[in-house]
């Protein structure tokens, strides 16, 4: 996930040559029933599970049982070093619709699947949780390792009513969520009792990947947009900013959130 990098450190007026730890990234193209969908540029870790979950999140698969097959294959360039993957995924209908080798950055999510709100699924959940407890997925899913080591990566948590699930790291956020679905898709998880926490900003694109999931509740120590609060009033999900110690920000479906210290 990481490479150890050499650079020149200036401290004041001294110059110093050292090194630390930079997140790995690198392309991964996926081929879906022989034909190149799209390229994400990603952290080389989960890939069965970021493949998986983005397919899912775009509607090329509408569940786990439409995969035939999924094969992930490193690419060596010369002296035999990888510099990339590739994903080959065969459906059970070979004439399913893919996208046209779009790439997806990981810094934004690239190239996203246009919004439309109103042909967006509604949540279908009847989850209620304590404001307490979004507050320990918060703190359970911010303790990372590499995250202390490079200061480069994004945190998706993945948690039911009882606790974690999976937590998921990437350089971007949108390849997280779609590994945490992934990984849920793979385990048979019931999106519908199900609360994602995240490290980074809650994007429009987020918010659509929760819907077509139906994952009524995400919570972000960062902030939101005012597209995604939109697209959360419209759907019924529920949308929490700023989760930092006691405190968070509910912009929309306040009704999940119970509150033990409200009169």
């Amino acid at each position: 996930m990481y490479s150890t990098i050499p650079y020149i450190k200036i401290d004041g007026g001294s110059t110093v040559p050292s090194s630390h730890e930079v997140v790995i990234e690198m392309p991964l193209a996926v081929f879906v029933n022989g034909r190149h969908a799209l390229t994400a540029m990603i952290s080389p870790t989960e890939l069965e599970e970021f493949v998986t979950g983005f397919l899912y999140t775009e509607k090329i698969i509408s569940k786990l049982e439409d995969l035939e097959s999924l094969h992930i294959e490193a690419q060596a360039g010369k002296e035999k070093i990888v510099t990339g993957m590739s994903a080959n995924v065969l459906t059970k209908n070979p004439f399913t619709l893919i996208l046209s080798g779009k790439t997806v950055l990981s810094g934004c999510g690239g190239d996203t699947s246009y919004l439309d709100a109103d042909r967006l699924p509604k949540i279908q959940s009847d989850l209620v949780i304590d404001h307490s407890t979004i507050t320990n997925i918060m703190k359970d899913t911010l303790v990372s390792e590499l995250h202390t080591r490079t200061g480069g990566i994004h945190i998706v948590g993945l948690f039911g009513p009882e606790g974690r699930i999976c937590v998921m790291e990437d350089i971007g956020r949108h390849n997280a969520l779609d590994k945490a679905i992934g990984y849920g898709l793979k385990h048979d998880v019931d999106f519908s009792r199900t609360i994602i926490a995240s490290s980074g900003r809650i994007s429009s694109e987020m918010i659509r990947k929760c819907l077509i999931a139906n994952i009524p509740i995400i919570a972000s120590r960062g902030a939101t947009t005012t597209l995604a609060i939109r697209l959360g009033e419209q759907s019924g999900l529920t949308i929490l900013g700023f989760v930092r110690g006691q405190k968070m920000n509910i912009y929309t479906g306040i009704e999940r959130i119970r509150n033990k210290d409200s009169v």
